[in-house]
């Protein structure tokens, strides 16, 4: 081994390896560790050049200073302690573990038994202990420093009501553009790349929501099939971007996609997965955390802490009521917004780090730290309000500040629009913003993230062209996947040349995203929906890195990316779809209008008659934009048209009729595929409303 200068004490304050003048700081967490062992690699990674005992223990922080040690250097640690999982502690020195505070990854892991703590062909399996070295199989820990240069680069701050989200995955909307530079496809860069920015900025969305992009490990049953954890869902460092995604530009990949995003007026949000990590359960690898201080950092069964507390269903739960791992957390968070300049957070599983030992609390340590932050509290944050645990279903139960992704909204259009009976009343609660969930508290109906898909389902087109999942690409003789998809395949499953079926789903498709961008609340769009993208039915594609993820651009639906473009630029431009406050129907415009009425086909206001009516397949929605207008920034009243939405779910058509007095023209019509958009000229007071369609009228004169 190569000789390297003896280490000083250094400090405790900074966690993770700081570089300073003349060498680097080293400072690793662990409550129970009896010694800590910094390992120095040669620049391939490949040899153990030095391994060195940190020298002091302070206040449960293990810390050294060492001389000559410079940006570059790869490293890992060694965790002393005691083997004893029927006690909650799994130290194991034989393997290398990464740093929780590593800013940058060196190499991949490589799947081996030596990655495990314990003997893999053991009887009593994880009871036994292996010596195996892992070095040879993990990433090395890169001494770095953020040494970017952002120049005048801003947030967009782009308000609660101009915001449509663009769910996306980094590899799978570039991958195979060939408008993006080959070497950049798939990375960070090929999603900031110009033709991406065209696209992005054209389409109308202004923050785009980013699958994980922290570094990831692929689970060992997925390696053994072939196949790869694509999604990401499986983090082993929450500083460290995902090596596979740095593009030309390497380390400085992922600034330079912000900065272009930002210069193109576009938010960057990520989707981080602080409920569990990829050492998984008891039979799970050790690779950072559960070899550091498996007793601190994981929640685990208090009647035998040999075993995990599994509130997220992969395996383990980090434990945010530790005061060292909430640092972490919060620590890794802002590492994002302050170096990394990304604009918020979608919270994976967000019941989870929100638990306390009674369960689910709005006030838990992990909400308030997040809500009094002085950085984080000023940034987006959204929730994916539900979990596996006991009472883990939490829609609405989030504190003010945040944002919820409201899967209701995703059911009930669905289901509304495929024709089942009775869903009319849900269907208008989510329509103005779920208020019955969100309406309390100061919140507002932004709180509520409206989506009809998201990465983890069918995709848009498949909503309407398969009845079931078809995920047996993933090698679970298709038994993974929900079974309760709300889908419609219009009369055929699959591919089809029936053009009645094929005008069937068209219709479909483009109802479901009006219905999306003419509610309250915030839309969020996924990537690929615009331009008919197909996962051939697979509604769990987290593993497929291949053609059934990455989008289609060679095959996009040109009619429907014209159709979503002005889609949301209609939304954007009319304030009235996109209120902050809650709307009941309290204000009314100097006309006597309501800001919302709910209207039967015949242009008379629904009584409770009609809302009991369970075959009731149509109705319309009056928004008044001159009742109850918000102020503005500069002081005067976001004041709009009054529009009235038509919607029939039913297979005949329908005469609709507008309010006594009022006449209007009808500015969007889904049953005019590819005019959509072609308004009338002549105000009129009746409307053919063909089957399966909306119909959007804007009134042209109130009543006096």
């Amino acid at each position: 081994m190569t000789s390297f200068a003896p280490p000083r004490p250094g400090s405790p304050n900074a966690l993770g390896a700081t570089i300073l003048d003349g060498g680097t700081n080293f400072a690793l967490f662990s409550e129970n560790a009896t010694g800590v062992e910094l390992c120095l690699f040669s620049p391939d990674g490949k040899r153990e050049l030095s391994r060195v005992a940190l020298p002091e223990h302070t206040n449960g922080v293990w810390h050294g200073f060492m001389p000559d040690v410079l940006e570059g250097q790869l490293y890992g640690y060694r965790v002393h302690g005691p083997y004893a999982p029927e006690d909650g502690h799994r130290f194991n020195a034989h393997k290398l573990l990464i740093d929780p505070y590593t800013r940058r990854l060196s190499g991949a892991f490589r799947q081996h038994d030596a990655l495990f703590g314990y003997a893999t062909a053991a009887p009593h399996t994880d009871l036994s202990f292996d010596t195996q070295d892992s070095a040879r199989f993990m990433p090395k820990c890169v001494v770095s420093r953020p040494d970017f240069r952002w120049g005048k680069d801003a947030s967009p701050q782009v308000t609660p009501e101009q915001t449509v989200i663009y769910e996306a995955h980094v590899k799978g909307v570039s991958q195979l553009h060939t408008g993006v530079p080959v070497k950049k496809r798939g990375t960070f860069e090929g999603l900031s790349s110009p033709r991406m920015l065209e696209h992005l900025v054209k389409l109308g969305v202004t923050s785009v929501e980013l699958l994980p992009v922290q570094a990831s490990f692929s689970e060992p049953r997925l390696t053994k099939l072939g196949l790869t954890n694509y999604w990401g869902y499986n983090p082993v460092s929450y500083f460290a971007p995902e090596a596979s995604y740095l593009g030309p530009a390497g380390v400085h990949s992922f600034q330079r996609m912000v900065k272009a995003l930002h210069s193109a007026g576009i938010e960057v949000i990520l989707d981080v997965v602080y409920n569990h990590t990829a050492e998984s359960w008891e039979l799970g690898p050790t690779l950072s955390w559960r070899g550091i201080d498996n007793k601190s950092y994981y929640r685990l069964d208090a009647d035998n802490p040999r075993y995990y507390v599994n509130d997220t269903g992969c395996g383990n739960t980090l434990n945010t009521d530790h005061p060292r791992v909430l640092q972490m957390v919060t620590d890794s968070l802002r590492f994002w917004v302050e170096e990394m300049h990304v604009d918020g957070f979608r919270f994976d599983l967000a019941t989870t780090p929100a638990r306390t030992p009674e369960g689910f609390r709005a006030d838990s340590i992990f909400l308030s730290a997040l809500r009094q932050d002085p950085v984080l509290s000023r940034v987006k944050l959204i929730a994916e309000p539900w979990d596996i645990g006991p009472g883990g279903y939490q829609l609405g139960a989030f504190p003010s500040g945040w944002a919820e992704w409201n899967d209701r909204f995703r059911d009930s259009a669905r289901a509304f629009w495929r024709g089942n009976n009775g869903t009319v009343p849900d269907l208008a609660a989510r329509m103005l913003g779920s208020a019955d969930f969100f309406d309390h508290g100061g919140r507002t109906a932004h709180s509520s993230i409206n989506f009809i898909t998201s990465h983890d389902g069918f995709t848009l087109k498949d909503t309407a062209n398969f009845n079931g999942k078809h995920n047996e690409a993933n090698l679970e003789e298709n038994r993974d996947g929900h079974g309760h998809n709300l889908s419609d395949n219009c009369g055929a499953e699959g591919p089809t040349a029936d053009v009645v079926v094929l005008k069937r789903r068209a219709k479909r498709v483009r109802n479901l995203l009006v219905t999306l961008m003419t509610a309250q609340g915030t839309p969020m769009l996924l990537a690929g929906d615009e331009i008919g993208h197909s996962q051939k039915g697979n509604n769990n594609a987290y593993c497929q890195d291949n053609e059934i993820t990455w989008l289609n651009w060679r095959g996009l639906d040109r009619q429907l990316l014209e159709f979503t473009r002005q889609l949301i630029a209609f939304r954007r431009a009319h304030p009235v779809f996109s209120r902050r406050h809650f709307m009941h129907g309290k204000h009314q415009s100097a006309q006597g209008i309501k800001d919302i009425t709910w209207l039967t086909t015949t242009g008379d206001e629904m009584t409770d008659d009609h809302w009991r009516d369970a075959a009731l397949p149509a109705f319309g929605l009056m928004l008044c934009g001159s009742a109850g207008a918000p102020m503005g920034t500069d002081g005067k009243p976001l004041t709009d048209s009054t529009f009235i939405v038509f919607m029939n779910a039913s297979g005949g058509d329908l005469t609709v009729t507008l309010p006594k007095g009022m006449t209007g023209t009808c500015v969007l019509n889904t049953a005019q595929i590819g005019e959509e958009f072609k308004a009338d000229e002549t105000p009129r007071q009746t409307f053919s409303l063909t089957a399966e369609s909306v119909a959007i009228v804007a009134v042209k004169e109130e009543p006096r």
